[in-house]
């Protein structure tokens, strides 16, 4: 009997009911695209903010020392600097967190005279293709982590030895186009370097009063073959909490349980850990305001992205309260005459409650392959890249589909427990 009254509502209520299924899709399909979107953000938001940027700084341990000891600005401690290994680079990529190392550049500086004018060469790698010793290979390089600068004329070649990139101030200064050559001496070595200008570049910053070549050229200027004074790396992270930053200050306070959670979180700390560890002359300074803008940005986006998940499931909530109220209303007579031959509050909500389940996960299941859409729609404009759909939404989707079509239908259900027969089946 129960089957066959449900079987009956579902057949003649279907438009109203249909309404319900679309309001439940719809609230799902936004609620499915937002948690998908809001478990893959974090990958994709950092990935865009490694655009803007380094966010760990390698450098000589005993620079490091020098600087810290005495707080010396770098010109001060020009007479102090050290160097690190070029072939030691490829170390940066063996670590635990390899995959987390989106790019690297190492920097040598040299200083050089153009017309008796001195000006500063930077060497670096414009975009580096390295095999790893563990089989792997990457391409990385400056390039990459200067995104926002605005370079005019071809791409900068690493086996380029004979073209110079030129800041937009020196260019303006020397009066410099592209195709001009310029003959760079080395005050201290006597080396000379003769290069064409192959870019011009604007960084809006001290870069656009420098010149900036291949790392040969600056080791062969400097006399400092095979040797670089900084790397600048970016990786992603995972935001500093409590444990990381206790961790930073000294790791060997931590716990083993406590150490086993940090070393195996893509934390900056962890990260500046372990490249200490595969290089021990190097001390790896973590870029802390890059590293906690990108924390913040990364929880405020996963906020708002969950804001948006229950205001749209408030509202499916609200939507579906104001149809199953009006279905009840339209109803009374039917449930009145139910009450009268019988049938408990309890039944007669069984039976309000199954149908409105019945058509809410089948609404929900539209729902949420309409919101796998949306996540793609919001990933490639957003992020240009997929969203990989994650198999935790499809139980939050079932709660979720409970929970609004419940609470919806509160209202619904208290009408019905009050509607006397005796009042419904005399019109009154």
């Amino acid at each position: 009997m129960f089957r066959r009254m449900l079987l009956s509502v579902l057949v003649r209520q279907k438009k109203k009911l249909f309404l319900i299924a679309l309001t439940v899709a719809l609230g799902v399909s936004l609620a499915t695209a937002m948690l998908n979107v809001m478990f893959d953000v974090g990958d994709k938001v950092n990935q865009e903010l490694k655009a803007y940027g380094a966010n760990l700084n390698i450098v000589p341990k005993g620079t490091a020392l020098v600087s810290e000891m005495y707080q010396l600005d770098n010109s001060e401690t020009e007479q102090a600097v050290q160097y690190i290994k070029q072939d030691d680079l490829v170390k940066i990529k063996m670590i635990f967190w390899a995959y987390n190392i989106v790019d690297f550049a190492p920097y040598l500086t040299a200083q050089a005279t153009f017309h008796d004018k001195p000006v500063t060469v930077v060497g670096t790698w414009f975009n580096k293709h390295l095999t790893i010793p563990t089989g792997d290979e990457v391409d990385t390089g400056m390039l990459a982590m200067k995104s926002w600068w605005t370079i005019d004329g071809n791409t900068m070649k690493d086996d380029n030895l004979q073209g110079v990139m030129v800041g937009e101030a020196i260019a303006k200064q020397w009066n410099l186009q592209i195709g001009d050559k310029i003959e760079l001496t080395s005050p201290y070595t006597q080396n000379r370097a003769t290069l064409t200008v192959n870019n011009i570049f604007h960084s809006g910053g001290i870069e656009d009063s420098q010149l900036y070549v291949s790392l040969p050229v600056a080791q062969n200027l400097a006399n400092k073959a095979g040797l670089v004074e900084r790397v600048e790396v970016s990786a992603l992270t995972t935001p500093e909490n409590d444990l990381a930053r206790k961790a930073a200050q000294d790791p060997s306070s931590l716990s083993r349980t406590q150490w086993d959670t940090w070393y195996c979180t893509a934390y900056i700390s962890s990260i500046a850990y372990q490249l200490e560890e595969l290089m021990p002359d190097v001390k790896v300074k973590a870029i802390m305001q890059v590293a906690e803008s990108e924390g913040s940005i990364l929880q405020k986006t996963q906020l708002l992205m969950l804001l948006l998940t229950i205001l749209s499931l408030i509202c499916s909530a609200l939507a579906i309260s104001n149809l199953v109220t009006a279905n009840v209303i339209e109803r009374s007579t039917e449930i009145g005459l139910l009450k009268a031959l019988g049938a408990t509050n309890t039944s007669v909500a069984m039976l309000i409650l199954t149908e409105i389940l019945i058509i809410a996960l089948l609404g929900g299941i539209a729902g949420y392959f309409i919101g796998l859409g949306f996540a793609q729609i919001i990933g490639h404009t957003v992020f240009g890249s997929f969203v990989q759909p994650k198999m935790i939404i499809i139980p939050l989707v079932l709660i979720m589909v409970s929970l609004i079509t419940i609470l919806g239908s509160l209202p619904a259900l208290r009408i019905m427990m009050f509607l006397r027969p005796t009042d419904v089946l005399h019109g009154r």
